[in-house]
C-alpha cells in the first residue's frame, strides 16, 4: 500500500495571534509561513509524488502552492474530510481565554469525550480523516501501484489524530504528539499494519531549545505556532 506524506500548513496569522482558527475564513500564512511553504519543494524534491490532496482552507492551499508550481504535472485534489476540526463556538477565540473553559481540561486529558459547542467531537474529526486516508490509499494504489507516494496538506489536530490511529493509540493519548507548522510526517501503509517513519520533521531543531517563557503542560489545540 502507499506511503502517505502528511504536511501541516505553514505558520498562519492565527498561529502568531494565538487564535484558534478552525474554519474561520481568511486565515492566511504569515511571513514565516510563506517562507516555510517556499522551502517545502526542495525539502521533498526526492519524493516521486503521485497525488496531492489538501484541506480546502486557505492556509493549506497557500502552503502547497509553491509545490504545485515546482511540479506542474501534479494538481491538488481538495478533500473537506482532512480540513481542520470544526471548533464551533470556539473558532476565532484566543487560546489564552479558552484555557479557563471547563471543556479545555477534557480536550487535554480525555479528548475522546470532547465535543465543541456548535462544532464537532474530536472522535468525529479523527473518524472522517481516517476514512479519507483509507479511501485515498486505495485510490492511489489502484492508479499508481502499491509503492506510490502521495501527499496530504492538513492541520495539526488532524495529523496528530492520524498518527495516533496509525500507531493504534487511543485518541485520549493523541495530545502527546506534536507536529509543528510545515512539518513532514510520513506513514507507510501495508496490508497488516501502518509504519510511522517520520514524525513532525521540519529539518530545524530550533524548537528544541529552551524558551524564555515555558510552554507549560497543555497541548496546543490546533497545533501551535512552532518555534519562535
Amino acid at each position: 500500500m502507499p506511503t502517505l506524506i502528511l504536511v501541516r500548513h505553514g505558520r498562519s496569522t492565527a498561529n502568531t495571534e494565538g487564535l484558534l482558527a478552525g474554519w474561520t475564513p481568511g486565515v492566511a500564512l504569515d511571513e514565516r509561513g510563506a517562507a516555510q511553504a517556499a522551502a517545502l519543494p526542495a525539502r521533498i524534491a526526492g519524493l516521486p509524488l503521485s497525488e496531492i490532496v489538501t484541506s480546502p482552507l486557505q492556509r493549506c492551499q497557500e502552503t502547497i502552492r509553491p509545490l504545485l508550481d515546482a511540479r506542474p504535472e501534479l494538481r491538488a485534489h481538495t478533500d473537506e474530510r482532512i480540513g481542520e476540526c470544526h471548533y464551533g463556538d470556539w473558532s476565532g477565540r484566543k487560546l489564552a481565554d479558552l484555557t479557563n473553559e471547563p471543556l479545555m481540561e477534557v480536550v487535554q486529558a480525555h479528548p475522546s469525550a470532547a465535543a465543541f459547542p456548535g462544532g464537532e467531537s474530536m472522535r468525529a474529526m479523527q473518524t472522517r480523516a481516517a476514512e479519507a486516508v483509507r479511501e485515498w490509499n486505495a485510490r492511489v494504489e489502484r492508479d499508481h501501484g502499491p509503492d506510490a507516494v502521495y501527499l496530504m496538506c492538513s492541520h495539526g489536530d488532524i495529523i496528530k489524530s492520524l498518527v495516533a490511529e496509525a500507531l493504534g493509540l487511543h485518541l485520549d493519548l493523541f495530545q502527546r504528539i506534536s507536529v509543528e507548522p510545515c512539518s513532514v510526517t510520513a506513514i507507510r501503509y501495508t496490508r497488516l499494519r501502518p509504519y510511522l517513519v517520520r514524525l513532525g520533521d521540519t529539518g530545524d531543531f530550533a524548537s528544541l531549545a529552551p524558551r524564555e517563557e515555558p510552554s507549560g503542560d497543555q497541548a496546543p489545540v490546533g497545533g501551535g505556532a512552532g518555534a519562535p
